[in-house]
């Protein structure tokens, strides 16, 4: 028998076999080491048979709605993550529960209408993440991102966003870019401190000339460092409503407390007058005993 057809080659020949066939790749994605790329399949679904060593996934430009935690979960290993151009909507809270070692992330050109502290809070060792493009995203809770210390890249830009609350992203310390561009922000005082921390900040805003308010009415089109100085001089030189109120308010007290101080003051001098008054009485009618 020949070395080629002996036992143990025959053996080595069908452990290969098996091998190669537990390889899995889901239909219509090429798989090449430890990557899935499924980019522009039209698929309607999440994957199936994906490898569980898989670190690079890519779905982008299909129509996927719905990501599954549970399937994502076997993706222990995963650290990139495209899921761009799809059809993924507002019900990702705890959908990365179980992919904790996430670097990269895209879901920008989707449907998402808001991201609370439970969408990313479980992506601990997130570094880009990018949400752009979703038209429909119109809130971002304030503490949205308070676990993802790591973050260096933040793209929120081409949004229905209108406000963002400056600690949002002011206490992300290893945050270096953010993307806010072509937002439908309204610059009103409530918005003034974000603008005035995106003057001062070390932060880098790329396409800064398109960072520009949408309403009111009279400050659209401006860009942040005008409109900062426009803020600057009607939100804080000018009164509103709400301060004339405080101001009545405080006058009020003023002259309630002025009142009662004056009345407290002329009981007490009635009182030291009578009391004063009383004891001359008295030294007199002694007086006039002893003589």
């Amino acid at each position: 028998m020949s070395p080629s057809g002996s036992p143990w080659s025959l053996s080595l020949v069908f452990l290969l076999e098996v091998a190669s066939q537990g390889i899995s790749c889901p239909s219509r994605c090429s798989c090449q080491y430890l990557e899935v790329n499924c980019t522009g399949q039209q698929l309607q679904e999440f994957p199936v048979d994906i490898p569980l060593d898989t670190r690079q996934l890519i779905l982008a430009a299909n129509n996927v709605s719905y990501l599954p935690a549970v399937e994502l979960s076997f993706l222990a290993d995963l650290v990139y993550l495209d899921c761009r151009k799809n059809l993924l909507g507002d019900d990702l809270d705890f959908t990365f529960i179980g992919v904790a070692r996430l670097v990269y992330l895209d879901l920008s050109f989707n449907n998402l209408t808001q991201v609370t502290f439970s969408t990313f809070s479980h992506l601990l060792s997130l570094v880009v993440l990018k949400i752009s493009d979703n038209p429909n995203l119109v809130a971002i809770e304030t503490d949205a991102f308070a676990n993802n210390t790591w973050l260096r890249h933040l793209d929120v830009s081409r949004t229905g966003l209108t406000f963002l609350d400056t600690s949002t992203v002011r206490d992300l310390p290893n945050l270096r870019l953010l993307g806010p561009s072509d937002n439908l922000w309204h610059c009103n005082c409530s918005f003034l401190d974000f603008i005035t921390w995106m003057m001062e900040s070390d932060v880098h805003f790329p396409d800064a000339d398109n960072i520009t308010c949408y309403t009111p009415a009279e400050l659209r089109a401006l860009r942040m460092p005008a409109a900062e100085a426009q803020l600057h001089f009607s939100c804080l030189t000018q009164l509103h409503k709400q301060d004339y109120v405080f101001l009545g308010l405080v006058g009020f007290c003023i002259f309630l407390a002025g009142t009662m101080a004056a009345w407290l003051a002329g009981v007490c001098a009635v009182i030291y007058e009578a009391h004063t008054s009383k004891g001359e009485e008295e030294e007199e009618e002694e007086e006039e005993e002893d003589t």
